[in-house]
């Protein structure tokens, strides 16, 4: 669903991405660990079309976002690290509003809206201003948003980052509800996260890959001290 493959990306002289290449499967929740700076949001944004990579070649849902970009956005549901949100608006207004810049036909919006309402567990807050929720309930609507349209791929940039122990386990839980229902790219700089979450990691650090694999076959490979060391600054909540 997908396929890096040697993809470099320059924004002038710095080299954010240094010809990368993996590949997340159909139903797979696969997680894309590395410190911050390391290149992950580079990649995320490449994959989501927000801008093209310098070289190599990128594809989604087997299709080229340089080719047929409506396709491949149509594919995904991205949810960035600042997830963007109008404060000013309800929970419901803004789902609606998402709705429509997806362009669902008028007469689906609001079972689309009520579906993720319910898959994210934001019912109660449905009717109030998205800024008075909380932090966790600022990132379940930012899942939400993803979900809108019933996307098949989901790109998700830290979507735990600022919480509380207590809401990160319930941002937790509900991305692994997705495992087979969706393909997910998940990204994290914390180990112990995409252990919990997802089933194969691929690591990244310095816009290089360094690893991939379950996190039980990349802890046997290299021992569980050795791969935080190489890893670099990765660090447990």
């Amino acid at each position: 669903m997908l396929a890096v493959r040697d993809v470099t990306k320059r924004f002038g002289s710095i080299e954010a991405v240094a010809g990368i290449s993996f590949t997340v499967g159909r139903g797979e929740i696969v997680g894309f660990l590395g410190p911050n700076g390391a290149g992950k949001t580079t990649t995320m944004r490449m994959l989501a079309g927000i801008f093209p990579p310098s070289s190599g070649s990128v594809r989604v849902a087997g299709r080229d976002p340089l080719l047929d970009p409506l396709a491949c956005r149509r594919a995904v549901g991205y949810f960035p690290e600042q997830a963007p949100s109008y404060p000013e608006l309800t929970v419901r207004g803004y789902l609606g509003f998402v709705a429509k810049l997806k362009r669902l036909p008028r007469a689906a919006r609001s079972e689309a809206v009520a579906r993720v309402l319910a898959a994210c567990g934001i019912e109660d807050v449905a009717h109030r201003r998205v800024g008075t929720l909380s932090k966790g309930y600022r990132q379940r609507v930012g899942l939400a948003q993803a979900l809108c349209g019933d996307p098949p791929i989901l790109i998700l940039d830290e979507p735990t980052i600022g919480l509380d122990p207590a809401q990160v386990v319930e941002i937790r839980q509900l991305v692994r509800g997705l495992r087979g229902h969706r393909t997910v790219l998940f990204s994290s700089h914390i180990l112990s996260e995409v252990e919990a979450v997802c089933d194969r990691v691929v690591v990244i650090a310095r816009g290089r890959i360094v690893g991939e694999g379950t996190p039980a076959e990349l802890g046997a490979r290299l021992g569980r001290e050795r791969l935080e060391d190489v890893f670099l600054d990765l660090v447990r909540p």
